[in-house]
C-alpha cells in the first residue's frame, strides 16, 4: 500500500464515521425523549372514583306462583332475606371484607327454614339432609367448598375453613366433617334440620315416585321404594311418622296451611299417596320429585339454593352459596352449588352466585361463563349474565337464575323462570326484596 493511500483511507474512515455519528445525535434526543415519555406513563393513574358497595342475594328460583305461597310465608321469607340483606350491609358500612358480609348473610338465610338451606334443607331419598355450600375470594381466587355434609349447622362457615385453613378448594362426607371437628366447629344433630314440612316433602315424593312406577289399575307395589326411617323428632313436635304407618296423632300443619277440618280428610299419613293432592292442570304431569325441582309440598317448580354476593369498601368482589340439594335425591348427588365455575364464581372483575337445575350450570360453567364474558368480551355484566341466563341455557332447556356484581358495583340478577326470590343492598342502606317477576 502506497504513502498516499493511507491518509487518503484515514480520511474516508473517518468522513464515514461522522456519517454514521451524525444520525445517532438525533436518535440519542428521541430516545431522551421517549424515555421521559415512558416515566410518564409509568407514573401511579389518577385517583378513580371508589366504586359503589353492596351486596345482592338469592334464596332460589323456579316456578313460583303467587297463588302456592300464602301471604304469611311470603310475609315470612321477605322477612328473611331483608334480614340477610341487613346482616351484610352491617359488616359492609362499617368497613369490613365482604367474605365476611357474604358468610353473614347466608348464614341468615342458612338458619331459617323456609329456604333449602341449612335448617331448611330438604331430605334425600334415605331420609337423610345432605348440605352443600361454597365460597370464593375473586382477589385472591382463593376458594372452599364442602358437599355433602350432614351435621353442619352452617355450611358456609365450613367452606370458609377450606378455604382459610387448608391447602384444598373441596372436601365432601365424613371427611369434610372430620375437618369440621379438627377446626373446632360443633357437629349437630341430625334432628336440628328436621321440620315437618321437608320431612312430608319427601313422603309425598316417595308416594308420587310409587304411583307413578305402577301401571294404571295394578296393585301399588310397596317395594318399590325402600322404608326410610324419620329422624328423632325435634323439640316440642310429635314423633314423625315411618312411611306406611298410621299416624297416631295428627301431624302439625305445615306453615301457611291450616290443619284440616273435623270430619276432613285428615293430612296425607307418610308413604300413602296423599287424598287431598289437587289434580294435575290439562296437559300437565303431576309433580314428581324425579323431575328436578319439583317441590313435592306446593307443586311448584323450584330449585332450593341461597347465595350472596358483595362488593366491599375495597373494591373486593366475594361470591357464596349454600343449598340443601334436592328432595328425594340419591346416589350421593351434587349440584352446582359447591362447583366452583358452575354455581360459584369471583374473580377480581366479576363474582356470581347461582340457582337453578344444577346439571345444566354444571355442564355449562354457567357462573365462569358470565365472568369470562366480562372478561374476554368486554361485554357489561347484564348483557353477559343476560346471554348466559336467556340464551345459552334457555337453549338446551336449563332451568334458573343468577345474582352477580362487578368491580364497579353494577348488579345482574336474571332468572328464565317465573320466580326467583332475591334482593340487594346498597351504600344507603335501604334492601330491595323481589320474589315474582312483577315484586
Amino acid at each position: 500500500m502506497s504513502s498516499s493511500f493511507t491518509p487518503r483511507l484515514h480520511r474516508s474512515l473517518l468522513a464515514g464515521t461522522a456519517l454514521l455519528l451524525a444520525p445517532l445525535g438525533c436518535a440519542t434526543s428521541t430516545q431522551a425523549g421517549a424515555a421521559r415519555d415512558e416515566a410518564a406513563l409509568r407514573m401511579d393513574p389518577p385517583p378513580q372514583a371508589k366504586p359503589k358497595w353492596g351486596l345482592v342475594i338469592h334464596g332460589g328460583a323456579g316456578v313460583i306462583s303467587r297463588e302456592n305461597l300464602s301471604p304469611e310465608r311470603e310475609a315470612a321469607m321477605r322477612a328473611a332475606l331483608t334480614q340477610a340483606l341487613q346482616a351484610g350491609h352491617a359488616v359492609l358500612a362499617k368497613g369490613g371484607h365482604s367474605l365476611d358480609a357474604v358468610t353473614a348473610a347466608i348464614r341468615v338465610l342458612e338458619d331459617s327454614p323456609y329456604f333449602n338451606a341449612g335448617k331448611g334443607a330438604v331430605f334425600n331419598h334415605d331420609g337423610v339432609n345432605e348440605l352443600d355450600a361454597a365460597l370464593m375470594d375473586g382477589k385472591t381466587r382463593t376458594a372452599g367448598a364442602v358437599a355433602g355434609v350432614h351435621h353442619i349447622q352452617n355450611p358456609i362457615d365450613l367452606a370458609r375453613r377450606v378455604m382459610e385453613q387448608s391447602p384444598h378448594v373441596m372436601m365432601v362426607g365424613e371427611g369434610a366433617e372430620a375437618f369440621a371437628r379438627a377446626q373446632g366447629i360443633p357437629l349437630v344433630d341430625a334432628k336440628y334440620f328436621y321440620t315437618e314440612e321437608r320431612w312430608q316433602g319427601l313422603q309425598r315424593a316417595l308416594a308420587q315416585e310409587r304411583a307413578k312406577a305402577v301401571p294404571q289399575g295394578s296393585a301399588p307395589d310397596t317395594g318399590t321404594s325402600p322404608p326410610v326411617t324419620p329422624p328423632p323428632a325435634a323439640p316440642g313436635q310429635p314423633p314423625p311418622v315411618a312411611p306406611g304407618q298410621p299416624a297416631a296423632t295428627q301431624p302439625p300443619a305445615a306453615p301457611g296451611h291450616a290443619p284440616a277440618a273435623p270430619g276432613k280428610p285428615p293430612p296425607a299419613v307418610p308413604g300413602q299417596p296423599p287424598t287431598t293432592q289437587p289434580p294435575p292442570a290439562p296437559g300437565k304431569s303431576p309433580a314428581s320429585s324425579l323431575e328436578p325441582g319439583v317441590d313435592p309440598v306446593t307443586g311448584d317448580h323450584k330449585f332450593g339454593t341461597v347465595g350472596a354476593v358483595a362488593l366491599d369498601q375495597e373494591g373486593n368482589l366475594v361470591a357464596g352459596t349454600s343449598t340443601g340439594g334436592m328432595t328425594n335425591k340419591r346416589f350421593g348427588r351434587v349440584g352446582d352449588s359447591p362447583i366452583i365455575g358452575a354455581g360459584t364464581y369471583a374473580d377480581e372483575r366479576c363474582a356470581v352466585s347461582a340457582t337453578g337445575h344444577g346439571e345444566f350450570f354444571i355442564r355449562y360453567t354457567v357462573a365462569r361463563d358470565i365472568c369470562a364474558r366480562v372478561e374476554y368480551q368486554d361485554l357489561p355484566l347484564p348483557e353477559a349474565a343476560n346471554v348466559v341466563i336467556h340464551d345459552v341455557l334457555a337453549k338446551v332447556g336449563g332451568e334458573g337464575g343468577v345474582i352477580a356484581m362487578d368491580h364497579q358495583g353494577n348488579v345482574a340478577m336474571p332468572f328464565n323462570s317465573s320466580g326467583m326470590y332475591r334482593g340487594y343492598v346498597g351504600e344507603d342502606g335501604a334492601p330491595t326484596v323481589a320474589i315474582f317477576r312483577q315484586p
